[in-house]
């Protein structure tokens, strides 16, 4: 094909012209904005764990051993947070939350994509709340669990809502807003765990403070209308009307809700439940994305510094105190990154973003494993300097800036934009599931790793970051300004995908 891989399409026609250019009206500006934030529920539990685990009160109530541990004169600083049941705390959220973001597929066709993103606010709220009323390690875990099953609704359905009502020209914008919100909840969690870390009931005060984004997703969802795909799918068919009309500013939105129809009814005809259909041979790129993409966000490294940067900081020779201004700068770093992903991303296109992210990425986790491995060994009783320390903590930033431009905001735009209409949600809940499923992975597996393989860790993240940024390369098609009702072309023009795909599928098949 003319082109080869990095060949897509760039004029794709739509049944109507307008909508592809896209209008920002103040409605769908608000609405997408209250959407988004149910970001703020997932960056605040990604920002708090990791600092909750090296708070001291929080340790000698629920995990002494690792202070046992951390006092062994014969314990090397890769080993130090090695414990299982710590590492049991991180983890069992992601489970959870992997099995809730597939309900949350029924949820979402069933229910609308308002209720679920209000449901999993709900649940996030009752995590918070067993979580700082906690007295034992049975009750952290159920709080986590919690926890868990709101990240599960809210991931699944927030990216799909602000793709299906953001215009077509600002549909990456509007979803890189959720990243956005995600990226300040991390701020906001390393900041409070900065001013809470030597305080005794410190650690409660982080966590409970979960409860404030939660009910920012519940009163917002108050004042939001769902989705006109979703209303039209339940058959809301004049609900779905005024709120086109109401996000687009203007009063002829027949021809946008005659595809929507169109889409629908698709979806209904198929012989097969949506979990069987996804399996078919005209989806399988759709499938291989929904796998590829957050399974490959999560191996690149950003799990490390994310949630074990205040631990990694620590274990290598700094302070306490070192390691929280440490997660304010990569806070504030990662919020400034997302911030240039939003404006650029429907600009510059989504691959041009994953490939220039990936090359910083890969350079930052080579550097930062050459330094530990000079400066601590492979031993781990060497003594990081302060101006090691600070160069890692330089490579640390621009890693972050790399992960927050690229793979950190799209892994929730791809996928929530190839799917039609009739596998959307189970095609979200795929992506959501692989992406928390890798995460319990990593959480459970990494401090052992850290222990065991000491600073191969970064080199071992730097191969992945190889793959992936090969994989963007030859197999995803740009879908920058693309309607959603159009995506299937950007396949059936792919050097490679085009042989599983066929123009007789149609815009909504």
């Amino acid at each position: 094909m003319a082109g080869g891989p990095f060949a897509y399409n760039r004029n794709v026609s739509s049944v109507d012209g307008d909508r592809a250019g896209g209008r920002l009206t103040m409605a769908v500006l608000i609405t997408c904005i209250v959407a988004a934030s149910g970001g703020l529920i997932f960056g605040y539990d990604i920002g708090v764990s990791g600092g909750v685990t090296t708070m001291v009160p929080f340790l000698e109530k629920f995990f002494p051993q690792v202070l046992q541990q951390a006092a062994d004169v014969k314990t090397t600083v890769y080993c130090v947070y090695d414990s299982h049941a710590l590492t049991s705390f991180t983890s069992s959220l992601y489970i959870a939350g992997a099995a809730s973001s597939m309900l949350a597929s029924r949820l979402t066709a069933s229910f609308g994509r308002k209720f679920t993103m209000m449901l999993g606010g709900f649940t996030f709220l009752i995590g918070g709340i067993l979580n700082v009323a906690a007295e034992n390690y049975i009750m952290l875990i159920l709080g986590r669990l919690f926890f868990g099953f709101g990240i599960g609704f809210n991931n699944q359905a927030t990216p799909l809502y602000l793709a299906e009502v953001a215009p077509p020209k600002w549909r990456g914008a509007f979803n890189t807003g959720f990243h956005l919100f995600i990226g300040v909840g991390l701020l906001a969690a390393a900041v409070i765990n900065y001013y809470t870390a030597n305080l005794p009931w410190g650690w409660r005060a982080s966590l409970g403070c979960a409860v404030f984004p939660s009910l920012i997703m519940l009163i917002g969802g108050c004042f939001i209308a769902d989705s006109p795909n979703s209303l039209v799918d339940r058959g809301k068919m004049g609900e779905a009307r005024h709120i086109l009309k109401k996000i687009r500013g203007e009063e002829d939105v027949e021809a946008e809700l005659a595809e929507l129809v169109k889409s629908s009814e698709l979806s209904k005809a198929a012989s097969q439940q949506p979990f069987f259909t996804i399996f078919e041979r005209k989806y399988r790129p759709h499938l291989v994305m929904a796998f590829a993409i957050p399974f490959f966000q999560q191996v690149s490294g950003i799990f490390i510094i994310a949630y074990y940067g205040p631990a990694i900081f620590q274990s290598i020779g700094s302070g306490a105190k070192a390691a929280y201004i440490a997660a304010i700068i990569l806070g504030i770093d990662n919020f400034c990154s997302i911030l240039v992903s939003t404006f650029a991303v429907d600009r510059c296109g989504r691959r041009f973003l994953f490939l220039q992210g990936g090359s910083i990425m890969f350079v930052c986790q080579v550097a930062m494993g050459v330094i530990i491995a000079v400066t601590v060994g492979e031993s781990g009783t060497g003594h990081i300097h302060k101006s090691a320390g600070v160069l890692i903590l330089i490579f640390m930033c621009l890693f972050a800036a790399g992960f927050g431009w690229s793979w950190g905001p799209l892994v929730w735009v791809i996928p929530s934009e190839i799917f039609p209409l009739k596998i959307r949600p189970t095609g979200q809940s795929i992506s959501v599931a692989v992406n928390l499923m890798t995460t319990f992975v990593l959480s459970q597996t990494f401090l052992p790793m850290l222990c065991r393989f000491k600073f191969y860790n970064f080199f071992f993240c730097s191969g992945w970051i190889i793959v992936m940024t090969i994989f963007i390369a030859l197999f995803l098609p740009e879908t920058k300004g693309v309607p959603l009702d159009s995506m299937s072309s950007v396949w059936e023009k792919h050097w490679f995908w085009c042989r599983f795909t066929s123009r007789n599928n149609g815009p909504g098949a």
